[in-house]
C-alpha cells in the first residue's frame, strides 16, 4: 500500500474503499475489545510502561506540515485467528493478508475470513515463507515469498467479486534474491513515485550487505513491471540502497521521505532515513557511529525493546510494530529522534502496522509464529485503533 499519498490522494482512497469498511462493521467484524531479532527472537521483553493514549497529537509539525498524530483508546479487533499473518493489503474493497506459514492470502469477509489462493512453490522454515504484499490497483496483488530458488517478488491477477475473490497466475518479476531461515527482509511497497520498493535482509550472510552486485541486505527499487528504472543510483542495478541487516519495512511521509525499519544484530535496531544510493552500514557498524562513510539511523533501541517489522506513516507520525518489544512505537515524522511507545506487553509480539484507507491504524499481531510466548486468545489478529 502506498504509504505517503498526499492528502487529496487519500481522500480519494476513503470514498473509494468506504464501502469495504462499511461492509465489514454492518458484517458484525469488530468482534472483541482488547484487555486494556536479532533474528526475531523469542526472549521476553524488558519491563516498560506503555504510553497513556493521549486526546490530542503532540504539536511537532511545522506550519503546513501534517501534524502527528497518536491512538486514541483501545484496538479493537477486526479479524482473529489468523496464522502468522505477515502483511495486510487492501486491493479493490477487499481487506487481503498473507500468512507466512501457510502460503494463503486471506480476505476479510464479514465475520470471518476466506482464502482467495495459495502462493504456489513457497519454501517454509524460520523466517522465510509467504511474506509482504502490496495493491497493484484494483485488481493485481504484489507478493514477496521465499521460492525454491531463493526470495522472489511476483504478480498476481485477483478476479471476481468480494466474498469471492480469486488469485490468478504468477508472473515473476524478480528471483534468485539470497535467502536463509533468517533475515529474509520481505516488505514491499509502491511508492509515491509508482515504483515497486522491495526489502531484503542479508539471509546470513552478513558481508552481502556490502556487496554491491549481490540483491542481499539491500532495499530495492523496481518498476512495477520488474524493470530496472533508468534513475535507479547505480546503472543497470535495481539496489536502492545498501548496509542493510535486516530491514523489515518501508513507509513514505507526505514530503516524499522514505522511512525504513531495520533488526540489528545484539545491540541497536534502528529506523532510518532512506536516500538513493546510501550505505547503512551493516555489517561493519550496528546502530549510530558510522562515521563518514555510512548513515546513522534518525533513532535506535536495543534489541530487547524492539525488533522492528513493519511500518506506517499517517499524518504526520510514523508508527512502528515491534515484535520482541511486544509496543507500537509512534515517531514524529518533524522529529524522528523522539519516539512514545503504546500498548506495551498488551497485544503480544506485533509483525505490522497499516495506514487504513479511512485514516485510521491497523494492528497485525504475530504471536503464532513460534516465537515468543505464543498466541493469545482469538490470536493472530488484525486490529483496529483511530488516530488523531
Amino acid at each position: 500500500m502506498v504509504a505517503g499519498r498526499s492528502s487529496s490522494s487519500r481522500r480519494d482512497a476513503r470514498r473509494r474503499l468506504g464501502g469495504a469498511l462499511a461492509v465489514l462493521a454492518a458484517g458484525g467484524l469488530v468482534l472483541a475489545g482488547c484487555a486494556g531479532e536479532t533474528a526475531e527472537t523469542d526472549a521476553a521483553p524488558t519491563a516498560s510502561a506503555s504510553a497513556a493514549p493521549s486526546s490530542s497529537a503532540p504539536s511537532t509539525s511545522e506550519p503546513g506540515e501534517p501534524a502527528a498524530v497518536v491512538p486514541q483508546g483501545e484496538p479493537m479487533t477486526v479479524a482473529a485467528d489468523l496464522v502468522a499473518p505477515w502483511s495486510v493489503a487492501v486491493v479493490g474493497e477487499t481487506v487481503l493478508v498473507s500468512e507466512r506459514d501457510t502460503g494463503d492470502i486471506r480476505e476479510i469477509v464479514k465475520d470471518s475470513t476466506r482464502v482467495v489462493g495459495t502462493v504456489p512453490g513457497v519454501v517454509f522454515g524460520g523466517e522465510g515463507g509467504l511474506l509482504g504484499i502490496a495493491a497493484d490497483g484494483d485488481d493485481g496483488l504484489f507478493v514477496s515469498s521465499t521460492g525454491p530458488d531463493g526470495n522472489r517478488v511476483q504478480r498476481f491477477d485477483v478476479s471476481g467479486a468480494p466474498g469471492s475473490l480469486a488469485l490468478g497466475d504468477a508472473e515473476t518479476l524478480l528471483d534468485g534474491i539470497p535467502s536463509a531461515r533468517t533475515h529474509n527482509g520481505g516488505r514491499i511497497a509502491i511508492g509515491p513515485d509508482g515504483m515497486l520498493y522491495v526489502t531484503t535482509g542479508d539471509a546470513n550472510v552478513p558481508d552481502l550487505a556490502q556487496d554491491r552486485d549481490s540483491l542481499a541486505g539491500k532495499i530495492l527499487r523496481m518498476t512495477p513491471e520488474g524493470a530496472v528504472p533508468a534513475d535507479n543510483p547505480f546503472p543497470d542495478s535495481f539496489v536502492y540502497s545498501l548496509g542493510h541487516r535486516n530491514p523489515q519495512g518501508i513507509a513514505w511521509a507526505e514530503d516524499g521521505t522514505l522511512f525504513a525499519s531495520e533488526f540489528g544484530q545484539n545491540t541497536w535496531d534502528e529506523l532510518n532515513l532512506i536516500t538513493p544510493g546510501a550505505n547503512y552500514g551493516w555489517p561493519v557498524v550496528e546502530g549510530q557511529g558510522g562515521g563518514a562513510d555510512f548513515v546513522d539511523p534518525v533513532q535506535q533501541w536495543s534489541t530487547a525493546e524492539a525488533s522492528p517489522s513493519g511500518i506506517a506513516v499517517i499524518e504526520g507520525t510514523v508508527f512502528i510494530a515491534n515484535l520482541r518489544g511486544e509496543r507500537v512505537r509512534a515517531v514524529p515524522v518533524a522529529d524522528p529522534s523522539t519516539a512514545t511507545e503504546y500498548y506495551v506487553g498488551e497485544l503480544g509480539r506485533i509483525r505490522d502496522v497499516v495506514a487504513a484507507p479511512d485514516g485510521d491504524l491497523w494492528i497485525l499481531t504475530g504471536n503464532t509464529d513460534g516465537r515468543g510466548a505464543g498466541p493469545r486468545d482469538g490470536d493472530d489478529r488484525l486490529l483496529t485503533v483511530a488516530v488523531g
